[in-house]
């Protein structure tokens, strides 16, 4: 059966940025009419509800970015939100460390970022770190946030959707088809609209591109996989390793979960379509096509693409992922790692014409419409924050 609606506002997407915009609109424009679709069944099956949780500080970003303008308000909102509804939340911190003299010179670089962006961070030596973290091993000097901590980020998401569900009006099982300017088709109807927000995530380019907007972009998938250890007390806090700041990926660490666990990864492989989880799931043959074309391109014309690839490929070997981990701790019991986690799927934006990942947050508005092309980590973190960018959009 057909439901045709007419909304002030529509959203497209269930995952934390639309729930959050959602939640923003609804504070500024209480007497507007807001309608948020999602094609799941549930909020948050796709990027948000497999995030790693962690809350990050804001130390790996350049001032100039969107994500540093929103990430160090991003993190207080989003842990003042976990306290006030008793959510549970790790403040374990975060430990960055370094193989080499070149990787040393690239700590103090994070240690500037971080301090030009207004995050609580610093270097710290050896004795310091075994005294934070006695299992990491550096090379003389680490990195230490202790605002890094780690939530349940489908704990988060449903707390905002039940929150929400009292004030607007939440369409789940609502697939987006195809869209006008003032009107969504959907499986379930048409919905009029006086202004379209798209948060679709995996899919916002498409349906971007239907609006004449981000044509130039096009999203790729990567998959990220982690490794479960089954001792629970190898480490107190998250570690991280340098990462390459050519990359828009952090490398392979440890992660310190909200519930205490640990696991290693992620991976962040080039996946073959959208929601390529496992050999079968959601398997769109023209996706693949698409996606296989663009991957092929930036491996033949991008070398830091190319690189990247190939190491990540690696990674789907699970003795060469536990290899990664190797220089971070100082003991590992390389028998300790158990199953792999539900794998997550990451939405990174590409130029068409140059081939370049695009590094930092997108959005483009089309004369009603407003479309969040790139909204890659640390995106979670600082969903409340960019919630408020998006809706300043608004006329």
């Amino acid at each position: 059966m057909n439901n045709n609606y007419n909304t002030d506002f529509l959203i497209i997407g269930g995952g934390i940025v639309g729930l959050s915009i959602a939640r923003e609109l609804h504070r500024r424009y209480q007497s507007a009419s807001i309608i948020l679709i999602e094609k799941e069944s549930d909020v948050a099956l796709h990027a948000s509800g497999r995030n790693s949780g962690v809350l990050h500080a804001g130390f790996y970003y350049t001032s100039d970015s969107l994500k540093a303008r929103f990430v160090v308000d991003g993190n207080k909102r989003m842990t003042e939100y976990c306290h006030e509804r008793n959510l549970p939340i790790n403040h374990c911190g975060k430990v960055v460390v370094a193989k080499d003299e070149y990787e040393l010179k690239v700590l103090y670089e994070l240690e500037k970022r971080g301090r030009s962006n207004g995050v609580n961070v610093g270097i710290i030596d050896e004795k310091e770190l075994n005294e934070i973290e006695p299992n990491a091993k550096t090379y003389l000097k680490a990195l230490y946030s202790p605002n890094t901590s780690s939530v349940d980020p489908g704990i988060v998401c449903k707390t905002i959707f039940a929150e929400l569900n009292k004030k607007i009006r939440l369409l789940l099982n609502t697939r987006y088809i195809r869209g006008r300017r003032h009107e969504v088709i959907t499986n379930v109807g048409k919905i009029g609209y006086g202004c379209l927000v798209n948060a679709a995530g995996l899919y916002a380019d498409k349906i971007a591109h239907d609006y004449d907007a981000g044509k130039e972009f096009t999203l790729i998938p990567f998959k990220g996989l982690y490794l479960k250890y089954n001792d629970n007390n190898l480490l107190r806090s998250h570690v991280y390793p340098v990462p390459n700041l050519k990359n828009p990926f952090l490398g392979v660490h440890y992660t310190k979960t909200v519930d205490g666990h640990v696991k290693m990864g992620p991976t962040s492989t080039p996946a073959f379509w959208r929601e390529n989880y496992n050999f079968s799931e959601n398997l769109r043959l023209n996706e693949v096509l698409e996606v296989m074309y663009y991957e092929t391109m930036m491996m033949l014309r991008k070398s830091d693409f190319r690189s990247l690839a190939i190491d990540e490929v690696k990674k789907y070997s699970r003795k060469y992922l536990i290899n990664e981990a190797r220089y971070l701790t100082k003991n590992l019991d390389y028998s300790g790692f158990g199953s792999y986690i539900k794998p997550g799927i990451r939405a990174q934006l590409v130029n068409k014409k140059t081939l370049d990942l695009i590094m930092d947050f997108k959005v483009e508005v089309k004369e009603n419409t407003i479309h969040v092309l790139n909204a890659i980590s640390p995106a979670f973190t600082c969903a409340f924050s960019f919630a408020d960018y998006v809706v300043d959009k608004v006329k």
